[in-house]
């Protein structure tokens, strides 16, 4: 089992963006802080300021903030009824898919603009 944890501004939203991915909620303590499952990913979604030690600023004030490029790579069948899907229901994207040596790909951002790599292998 492999955890990663995002900064998340909103709780409901990001639950909800990440269950249109397949992730399942396996535990929701609090209004800061829910935990997602995918496979053997385990997704920790925390607000600033909330669900415990890692929402809280940094010793020299820096608080947690979402975004950046560093992502999670989920993989899928059909890249693009994927796409179409989440399109449908509002997800934006940071490119349209973009084709490589090992697939192709497209970069979804979460509600709270934190990269979300969507990829399906070549061959498929």
């Amino acid at each position: 089992m492999v955890s990663v944890r995002y900064i998340v501004e909103d709780i409901d939203a990001s639950v909800e963006f990440y269950e249109r991915l397949g992730f399942e909620v396996r535990l929701r303590p609090g209004p800061g802080f829910a935990m997602v499952q995918r496979d053997e990913l385990r997704l920790l979604l925390n607000t600033p300021g909330g669900g415990g030690g890692a929402g809280q600023a940094m010793p020299d004030g820096t608080r947690p903030a979402p975004g950046g490029w560093n992502r999670i790579q989920l993989e899928f069948d059909d890249l693009d009824a994927t796409v179409e899907r989440l399109a449908q229901a509002g997800v934006s994207f940071r490119s349209g898919i973009i084709a490589g040596m090992g697939g192709r790909q497209v970069l979804a951002d979460d509600p709270s603009g934190n990269p979300v790599e969507l990829f399906q292998p070549a061959g498929r």
